[in-house]
């Protein structure tokens, strides 16, 4: 297949176009490289050493003989330039990643979320329409998150994506509908995502865009079989507190002696999964297309479902590392409950990597070599959803989180 990856160079992004072009598809990436802008915004880098993007295509091509063609588009600026690409290149397949993807990011101020808003919908929204415009029947497969379904304990197992219900008629009758799971995002990039949602299910009915939406959650690790090739063709790793995700954060933190910083309680369970299987899921989507007139097919990509308290105590037993709490400068249950079916991929032939499975040595030895890149100023978390919850994180002359002040 001709698969375009939008947002390719990015944290999911690249592996997927590695993995996509070593099984022998025709990969070309499509990004605006604002994650590197943020990175420079932000004044921090990613832990591994990356190269340019035309660099990374270079080396890849000089390893397997293999080319991936990158393309320099905004998708949320720029309409004409991508539909004019769609037009002269019609894909088989489109992989959507072209999106700010930090929940803590989109908090930082009223220009993050405004940015975050506009960026995302018109990114997706300017894709489906091009689409439509262009008569392009494509399988459009989007990266989402678990984060449209909440944190809240229902007691009962969030499906993948609709939940039936029954509804109650003017003659006392009930009628059974399937409805996409209620929507509640927690941050503003969450928020986005239950837009994109709608979009996805107007195009769909509408227009018959065959559609996929993975409900992805927390990535862990760094290397896939292919990003670990060579050393230039190394993953980014983020280990700020407005774009390091949990895990990742936590190994870093023990790499360089910096408490582990659990927020609130810690008792906030999450969905996780392995970039290795991520890179699997998304290749498993596109083998698996919905029929033009289908209903948007939704993924529950996830393998395990941890608490945040319970990761720390883990990395702790293994590297060492002390445990600092403090406090949640996110607007949430102090405690949640997550059981997610995930029937999907399983029955398609994903094989879960876990915790157990060892890989979290692989993503410590990463954070050791590289430590010497970090900026442990950037390590706490600062954005916070409300100005009561600020925190105010004491530091030693190192900048090391010792304790939190009220």
């Amino acid at each position: 297949m001709k698969i375009a990856i939008l947002g390719g160079d990015g944290f999911v992004g690249w592996p997927t176009a590695l993995h996509l072009s070593d099984a022998g598809h025709d990969v070309h990436i499509i990004d605006n490289l604002s994650r590197r802008w943020i990175d420079t915004e932000l004044g921090v880098q990613s832990l591994t050493p990356m190269d340019s993007i035309q660099e990374r295509t270079r080396i890849w091509h000089a390893e397997t003989g293999r080319r991936i063609h990158f393309h320099l588009i905004d998708l949320a600026g720029d309409y004409q330039l991508l539909k004019n690409w769609l037009d002269a290149h019609r894909p088989d397949a489109i992989v959507h990643f072209a999106q700010q993807r930090a929940a803590p990011y989109s908090m930082k101020s009223d220009r993050h979320k405004n940015y975050t808003v506009n960026n995302n919908v018109s990114a997706s929204h300017n894709l489906l329409n091009a689409m439509v415009e262009l008569e392009l029947d494509a399988h459009l497969v989007h990266l989402g998150t678990m984060g449209v379904y909440g944190y809240s304990t229902v007691g009962a197992a969030i499906p993948e994506g609709y939940l039936p219900v029954g509804i109650e008629t003017m003659s006392g009758e009930t009628v059974q509908q399937e409805i996409l799971y209620p929507a509640n995002p927690g941050s503003i990039y969450h928020m986005t995502k239950c837009l994109d949602q709608l979009l996805f299910q107007f195009y769909a009915k509408n227009d018959g865009v065959r559609i996929t939406d993975l409900h992805q959650g927390i990535v862990w690790g760094t290397h896939t079989p292919q990003t670990a090739r060579h050393p230039q063709l190394i993953n980014r790793f983020d280990y700020d507190g407005d774009y390091g995700t949990v895990l990742n954060r936590f190994l870093i933190q023990a790499a360089i002696g910096y408490p582990l910083t659990v927020h609130g309680t810690g008792g906030q369970t999450r969905a996780f999964i392995h970039i290795r299987d991520c890179v699997r899921c998304v290749e498993i989507a596109l083998n698996n297309p919905p029929a033009r007139g289908d209903r948007v097919e939704i993924f529950n990509q996830m393998t395990e479902t941890h608490r945040v308290r319970d990761l720390a105590e883990l990395v702790s037993r293994l590297t060492g590392a002390k445990i600092a709490m403090l406090p949640n400068p996110r607007k949430e249950a102090a405690e949640n409950e997550l059981v997610v079916n995930n029937d999907k991929f399983l029955a398609l032939g994903l094989n879960p990597t876990r915790l157990e499975d060892g890989l979290l040595e692989e993503v410590v030895e990463v954070a050791k070599k590289f430590a010497y890149r970090v900026d442990r100023s950037r390590v706490p978390a600062t954005a916070a959803w409300t100005r009561e919850i600020a925190p105010r994180i004491d530091r030693d002359p190192e900048g090391t989180a010792l304790k939190s002040v009220s």
